[in-house]
C-alpha cells in the first residue's frame, strides 16, 4: 500500500511518457548521441583537411567516414529510445529513411561541392588538387557556359508554345469527333518513345542533310540548302521541335484529364446564357483549367531544364556550341575533356540556379492562380 501511494505521488496520472523516463537514462541517451555526432564530425573534418592537403593526418580512403556514419546511425537510434521511450521506438521506423537520404542525397551533394573546389582532370597525372574558387572564376569567364544558359532560357520559353499546342490538341480530343480513342493513342505515341530513339529516327534519319525525307521535301519546296543543324538558328529551332514532338503529349494528356473532369453543367449554363464558343473557353474553361495548366507547365519546365539526350545524340552541342543546353555542356565537359572538377562546379552552380528558379516559379504560380480565381 505504501509503495503504491509513493508511486502515485512520484508519477502523476497525467504525466507524459517523456516525463516517466528516469533523468539518468535521458542524460545517458543525450550523451551517447552527442559523442557519436562529435566523433562523426571530427572524422569528416580530419578527412577533409587531409584531402585538401591542409594537414598530414588523415585516411587514404573515405571508408573510415562510412564506418563512423554507421556507428553514428546506431547511436542515434539507441539515443532516441533512451531519451524518448516509446516515441523513440516509433522514431526508429523513420530512421532508416533519414539515414538513406543523408547518405544518398545530402552527403553526395556536399561531396560534389568539395569536388567543385578542386582541379581534377582524369587525363592528368597530377591527380586531384584543391584550388578553391578557381573553377568558379573560370566559369564566369566561359562564353560557352553563358551560351548554354542563354539557350536554356530559349528552350524554357518554348514551353509556352508547347502549352498552346497541347491545349489545342486536348480540346480537339475532348470533342465529340470520330475515332477519338484512336487519335488519343496516336498522339500519345511520341511519349512512349525514348528521346534517344526519337533523335535517331527523326534527327539522324528524317532530317539528314543528304538523303533524309525532310531535307528532300525541303529541296522540292525551294530550300536550296536544307541543313537543319548547320546554322545556329535553324539548329536551335530543330532541337526545340524534336523535344516538343516528344513531350507535347505529356502536357496534352494532363490537360485532357482536366477537361474530362470539368463539370458539364457549368459549360451548359454558359451556352444557355448565350456565350459564344470563344467566350465559353476564355471565361469558363480556361480559368477552371488554370490549376491543371500551371501544374502541366511547371512539370514540363522541370523536364526541360534536364534537356540533354536529344542534343547529345543529334548535334553534340554544335554547331560551335550553338545548341548546347547546360546539361549537355556539362556532359561534354566530363566526356570530352575529362574535367571533373570544373564540370562539377558547373553542375553545382546549375543546381543552385534550378532550386532558386523552381522555388520562385512555384510561388509565382500559386500567387497567379490565387489572383485569377
Amino acid at each position: 500500500m505504501t509503495d503504491q501511494t509513493s508511486t502515485a505521488t512520484q508519477w502523476p496520472a497525467d504525466a507524459a511518457p517523456y516525463d516517466l523516463i528516469p533523468p539518468g537514462r535521458r542524460r545517458l541517451g543525450w550523451a551517447l548521441m552527442a559523442i557519436a555526432t562529435l566523433g562523426l564530425l571530427a572524422t569528416i573534418v580530419v578527412q577533409i583537411l587531409y584531402k585538401t592537403e591542409v594537414d598530414t593526418i588523415g585516411f587514404e580512403t573515405w571508408r573510415p567516414v562510412v564506418y563512423a556514419y554507421v556507428l553514428w546511425g546506431v547511436a542515434i537510434g539507441i539515443g532516441q529510445v533512451l531519451t524518448r521511450g516509446e516515441d523513440g521506438q516509433r522514431a526508429l521506423f523513420l530512421l532508416p529513411a533519414l539515414l538513406f537520404t543523408i547518405a544518398m542525397v545530402i552527403f553526395p551533394t556536399l561531396f560534389g561541392f568539395y569536388i567543385a573546389l578542386t582541379d581534377w582532370n582524369l587525363s592528368s597525372f597530377s591527380g586531384r588538387r584543391f584550388n578553391g574558387l578557381d573553377n568558379f572564376w573560370q566559369m564566369l569567364a566561359d562564353p560557352y557556359y553563358r551560351n548554354a544558359l542563354f539557350n536554356m532560357v530559349l528552350y524554357v520559353l518554348a514551353v509556352l508554345v508547347e502549352y498552346v499546342i497541347a491545349f489545342g490538341l486536348a480540346l480537339l480530343l475532348n470533342a465529340q469527333i470520330r475515332a477519338r480513342k484512336f487519335f488519343r493513342v496516336v498522339f500519345l505515341m511520341p511519349l512512349m518513345l525514348s528521346p534517344v530513339a526519337v533523335s535517331w529516327m527523326i534527327g539522324k534519319s528524317l532530317m539528314e542533310y543528304r538523303f533524309g525525307p525532310a531535307a528532300t521535301l525541303a529541296r522540292h519546296l525551294g530550300w536550296e540548302d536544307p541543313a537543319f543543324f548547320s546554322n545556329p538558328i535553324t539548329a536551335r529551332i530543330s532541337i526545340m521541335l524534336l523535344d516538343a514532338w516528344t513531350f507535347i503529349p505529356f502536357m496534352m494528356i494532363m490537360l485532357l484529364a482536366g477537361l474530362q473532369a470539368m463539370s458539364r453543367e457549368v459549360l451548359e449554363a454558359a451556352r444557355v446564357d448565350g456565350a459564344t464558343a470563344w467566350q465559353t473557353f476564355w471565361q469558363v474553361t480556361f480559368p477552371l483549367m488554370l490549376p491543371v495548366s500551371v501544374t502541366a507547365v511547371i512539370l514540363r519546365i522541370i523536364f526541360k531544364l534536364k534537356l540533354a539526350d536529344i542534343i547529345i545524340t543529334v548535334t553534340s552541342g554544335g554547331p560551335g556550341g550553338a545548341t548546347d543546353s547546360v546539361s549537355s555542356f556539362i556532359y561534354r565537359e566530363y566526356r570530352d575533356r575529362s574535367n571533373v572538377g570544373y564540370g562539377t562546379m558547373l553542375a553545382m552552380v546549375y543546381l543552385v540556379i534550378i532550386v532558386v528558379f523552381v522555388t520562385w516559379l512555384l510561388k509565382f504560380a500559386s500567387r497567379f492562380v490565387r489572383n485569377v480565381n
